[in-house]
């Protein structure tokens, strides 16, 4: 493809900022740098028709961990590393609803809920003795006791009659989100261009040479928004986690409302309006999924049917209308990776399955390393 001068000069030429990632922290990287330079020109480049991991793609939850899978965290984090965690979630959560407005993102501040399963008994006693422990340890950030058991009242089957309840936890609609943000960032003057893949970079000293399919230009800075697919920009650092997909058709007088967990955080359903959303699975065969290819595998939708059908909707005869799949961006820690790569280029990755929660703080962070 041959570029024409008004392309090459309205679009690639004196660029101060190059983002690579349309998604979450990708926006909230060009707004952030908006708000420091006024007059910089900031360039988007995105390699999907729409922004490719998970930022269109995830379950829409406001939450920063189920009591289990803080306990779980707590086997291979220190302590002070699980609290900084919650923290940079939960200002990551407050930061995203002040920059939107909870109108916009239909933020539903219904709670959310950790299910255990009737043989998992030794995962419900370990969250049931700890609890008072995990609120301890948090009340300092939150200044209430975060989780308290709660007689299951939603008519799931094949349960524990207790469920865990956080009151600090809500659901947002995904789509209204990067919608409201992609606005925002046009609003900006900030140029996006969909379905342009990097290549290649050459950091220059004063510059960084960006290699597309078939065009190369140049960019005073380069930070990479990328998430899931950052494992060769990190050294693996990052690994690609693909999180499958379904949602429901209509379901009369669903009477389920809020976010729900189950399994350290493995599986997690909510509702849509009358709909139930269902994903998770990647447990069951973690080397299946640690990939970057988008799909699903028979292993991972027959445990969510299994699940949708005998725990969550067991008095139901539900059809399934929708399918589909993310990638998330996973490591050993799960600290966000907000670094600088050389002297012009840095990135902003690993956001650990996070990324609603944490997106636009990591967004902001990597910004305000330039």
């Amino acid at each position: 493809m041959q570029l024409s001068y008004w392309e090459i000069k309205n679009w690639f030429t004196n660029v101060d900022f190059t983002i690579v990632g349309s998604g979450i922290v990708g926006l909230h990287t060009a707004l952030r740098l908006r708000e420091k330079y006024p007059a910089s020109k900031i360039l988007i480049l995105e390699k999907g028709m729409l922004p490719q991991g998970a930022s269109t793609k995830n379950a829409g939850f406001a939450c920063f961990g189920s009591i289990s899978e803080i306990i779980d965290d707590l086997k291979s984090h220190t302590e002070e590393e699980v609290i900084q965690l919650i923290q940079k979630r939960w200002n990551g959560l407050q930061l995203l609803r002040k920059n939107l407005g909870d109108k916009v993102i239909d933020f539903k501040p219904y709670g959310g809920y950790e299910l255990f399963l009737k043989n998992d008994e030794s995962s419900f006693s370990e969250c049931s003795n700890k609890l008072s422990f995990i609120n301890e340890i948090l009340k300092p950030l939150f200044k209430a006791d975060v989780f308290a058991k709660e007689v299951d009242r939603f008519g799931f089957g094949n349960i524990h009659e207790y469920l865990i309840f956080n009151p600090f936890e809500g659901q947002i609609d995904t789509g209204n989100m990067m919608q409201a943000l992609l606005k925002k960032a046009i609003s900006e003057d900030i140029l996006i261009l969909n379905q342009q893949t990097v290549t290649s970079f050459l950091d220059k000293e004063n510059s960084v040479e960006v290699a597309l399919n078939d065009f190369s230009f140049t960019t005073k800075k380069l930070l990479f928004a990328t998430n899931g697919f950052a494992n060769e920009l990190t050294k693996g650092g990052v690994k690609p986690a693909r999180a499958q997909v379904l949602i429901t058709e209509p379901i009369p007088n669903l009477d389920i409302k809020g976010t729900f967990h189950l399994d350290r955080g493995y599986y997690y359903f909510r509702n849509i309006g009358d709909r139930i959303l269902l994903g998770g699975g990647r447990n069951l065969d973690f080397d299946a999924e640690t990939t970057t290819e988008f799909g699903q595998t028979k292993i991972v939708q027959e445990k969510l049917e299994y699940l949708l059908k005998v725990v969550i909707l067991p008095d139901y005869n539900v059809q399934v209308e929708h399918r589909w799949s993310g990638i998330m961006g996973i490591g050993n820690s799960k600290k966000p990776i907000v670094t600088q790569l050389s002297e012009n280029v840095c990135c902003g990755v690993r956001l650990g399955g996070m990324g609603v929660a944490i997106g636009s703080l990591i967004g902001t962070e990597l910004a305000d390393l330039v």
